[in-house]
């Protein structure tokens, strides 16, 4: 197991994880320390404990809203899915309604070609 070392509102907490996975928890630890800077900045010196879950709060607000959205955009998703389906198999209908127009057209040329076949042999 690897280890990472995070600072978070000026403290060093170490951090066993996964090989390969430190340098997105440093990211993770990075935004939770921003996410404390700004809560200081806007509420100035306050506990850090009351610090950390107001900022824990905010980012699992943020996460929240972006998976509402995704579930938002899953749902979207899977209506134009519907509709392309829909589409497509109208499509194929249509497709087929113009080839039996086609075929039909075509037997009636062959029988108008046979009947001025036949009509012009009686002339002979």
């Amino acid at each position: 197991m690897a280890q990472v070392a995070m600072t978070i509102a000026g403290r060093v907490y170490r951090v066993a994880c996964d090989e390969g996975e430190e340098a997105h928890l440093d990211e993770l630890a990075k935004k939770v320390d921003g996410q404390i800077s700004v809560m200081r900045e806007k509420f100035g010196e306050m506990g850090d404990q009351r610090l950390t879950v107001m900022a824990a709060v905010t980012i699992a607000d943020e996460l929240f809203e972006s998976n509402r959205r995704v579930g938002e955009l899953e749902a979207e998703l899977s209506q134009l899915k519907d509709h392309v389906a829909g589409a497509l198999s109208g499509r194929e209908a249509w497709i087929d309604g113009v080839a039996l127009s086609l075929d039909e057209t075509a037997s009636r040329i062959e029988a108008l070609a046979q009947e001025l076949n036949g009509a012009v042999r009686g002339e002979d």
